[in-house]
C-alpha cells in the first residue's frame, strides 16, 4: 500500500463487467494501482474538457 500525503476522498462506483476488464487488464499490463489509472484518467478527461470549454469560450466572443 502506497503512502498518502495528502487529503483523499473515498469513492465507490459501478462499472459494467467487460469495462472493468479491460480497466483491470490496463492497470496489470501498465503497472499503475487502479487507484493511479482512475485518478490520471479523470484528470486527462477534465482537463480536457476545461480546455474545450475555455475554446468555445473565446470563438464565442469573436462573433
Amino acid at each position: 500500500m502506497e503512502n498518502i500525503n495528502r487529503t483523499t476522498q473515498s469513492v465507490s462506483l459501478r462499472m459494467k463487467m467487460d469495462l472493468f476488464r479491460r480497466f483491470t487488464d490496463f492497470c496489470e499490463s501498465s503497472g499503475q494501482s487502479k487507484t493511479v489509472a482512475i485518478e490520471r484518467a479523470l484528470s486527462m478527461y477534465i482537463d480536457d474538457y476545461d480546455e474545450k470549454m475555455k475554446l468555445i469560450k473565446e470563438n464565442s466572443r469573436e462573433r
